[in-house]
């Protein structure tokens, strides 16, 4: 059987391979996709975009709450799991139908099936009528990656959930453990905690959300506790015995171990790349602990081989596969993209209050030799943060003392994962501080907090 040909042959059409495929195709490349399961892929379908609009549920519901300290009146006030639940996997198949439209119109070809690498540039695809054969000088692994299962800790739909189980949840859990206080974890922590669960959350690292700040991860965490959570940092979950309706977790913290009872447990532990079954030993790839190896440019070192995204490690962003998506595609048409600097790309937790940040923590930088300015502004400085309500917050921002360079910033409370794209813009336009101090900011918002922040570190700051 003779195989299709190809310009650029996409595997995976998550946000990463959807876009590559779209950009390749917008620079005049025949492209094809070949999706197992869903267009979108996880991002769309099964992660941040259902998780965002289960986590606006909740946050309405805790504002229907708030009613009367904005002199209105909200009385009877509940809520429909199931309905909550049906508008989520509404607006992830609104948008994954959206990817489809998006393929066609850019004459994409899209193939739903198993894909593996028999040789180079050839790709057998496995499909529900049988198999097809493509072939293409260049091929992009978009694989993306899965819930990492700790032994002893696998989820079973029931009583112990991974992301998906707790996405589209059998029931309302009345007492939760989550274990894992990254992104994931802490998203789902905040859901079910708002919606009126007792919620433990199990971090085996020395605090909550342990990539960010030290100081926004202390600011956090003393939130989620006012808001009703149990945090156990510095602790682990060492096996759970799953009974009748519940399971007994033996959590082992300062050298002692006790036994606690929930009903249902949600594992968070973090990520695997999706490498198996492709035939990648056989090429020659290299894979380090379940993660493609590459270089700035994604390339893997054979041939016309490209891997973005999740199955190409940290960090494990939708917004990160989609950029080195169109870099790949880029650099195949010919152009001479810049590979994506890890640095200067944003994360954001859509918890309660919401943290988002950019570039180093102060502790990072000090490591890495640099003699530091910090700024902080707190919410409770800003008007429009009290006249929204919202005075739990702050802003921090990381200078380096000799050159003015941003080297990071660090946010936690309302709309921040909005807000540091403007940090983000400064550190890709290689901005100092005497920029940042030179832009008027608008008043008022949120946002003067960010030029505050700054005057801060340089001791100027005007309403603090």
């Amino acid at each position: 059987m003779a195989a299709q040909q190809f310009d650029m042959i996409v595997i995976g059409a998550g946000p990463g391979g959807y876009v590559a495929a779209i950009r390749g195709a917008q620079l005049g490349l025949k492209v094809a996709v070949v999706e197992r399961e869903h267009l979108g892929g996880i991002c769309l379908n099964w992660g941040c975009i259902p998780t965002k609009a289960l986590l606006r549920s909740a946050e309405v519901f805790h504002l229907m709450h708030r009613a009367k300290e904005f002199g209105l009146k909200a009385e009877g006030l509940g809520y429909d799991l199931d309905a909550v639940v049906k508008r989520s996997r509404g607006v992830a198949k609104q948008l994954s139908g959206g990817v489809g439209h998006l393929l066609k119109k850019n004459k994409v070809t899209v193939i739903i099936g198993e894909a593996t690498i028999p040789q180079k540039g050839r790709v057998s695809v496995k499909t529900d009528k049988g198999s097809e054969e493509l072939s293409a000088k260049n091929i992009v692994l978009a694989t993306g990656a899965r819930a990492r299962e700790l032994p002893g800790l696998e989820a079973d739909g029931d009583l112990v959930w991974a992301y998906k189980h707790a996405l589209n949840p059998p029931r309302m859990p009345k007492k939760l453990l989550v274990i894992g206080s990254g992104a994931i974890g802490i998203e789902f922590a905040s859901f079910f905690n708002t919606l009126g669960a007792d919620v433990t959350v199990v971090e085996v690292m020395n605090r909550v959300l342990p990539v960010e700040d030290a100081e926004i991860s202390a600011f956090a965490k003393k939130q989620f506790v006012k808001q009703g959570m149990t945090i156990r940092e510095k602790a682990m979950v060492k096996q759970l015995d799953r009974g009748k309706g519940q399971v007994t977790a033996h959590i082992e913290q300062g050298g002692k171990t006790a036994k606690e009872t929930f009903d249902t447990v949600i594992s968070a532990v973090g990520i695997v790349g999706n490498v198996e079954g492709l035939g990648l030993e056989a090429l020659g790839v290299r894979v380090d602990r379940t993660h493609v190896v590459t270089d700035p440019y994604c390339r893997t070192g054979v041939e016309g081989l490209f891997a973005i995204g999740d199955v190409a490690g940290a960090p494990w962003l939708a917004h990160k596969a989609s950029h080195e998506g169109v870099m790949v595609a880029e650099l195949i048409a010919g152009g001479k993209p810049h590979a994506v600097d890890p640095d200067s790309i944003a994360g954001c937790t859509y918890c309660h209050p919401q943290v988002a940040s950019v570039g180093l923590t102060e502790a990072q930088a000090k490591e890495q030799g640099y003699e530091v300015k910090v700024g902080r502004f707190p919410f409770i400085g800003n008007g429009k943060a009290i006249a929204l309500g919202e005075p739990e917050g702050m802003v921090k921002t990381v200078f380096d003392a000799k050159t003015g360079a941003l080297l990071g910033a660090h946010m936690v409370g309302a709309e921040v994962t909005e807000l540091i794209q403007g940090y983000v813009v400064g550190r890709q336009l290689e901005t100092t501080e005497e920029d940042l101090m030179n832009t008027v900011f608008p008043h008022p918002t949120l946002s003067e907090m960010m030029h505050e922040s700054v005057l801060d570190a340089f001791g100027k700051a005007i309403h603090f």
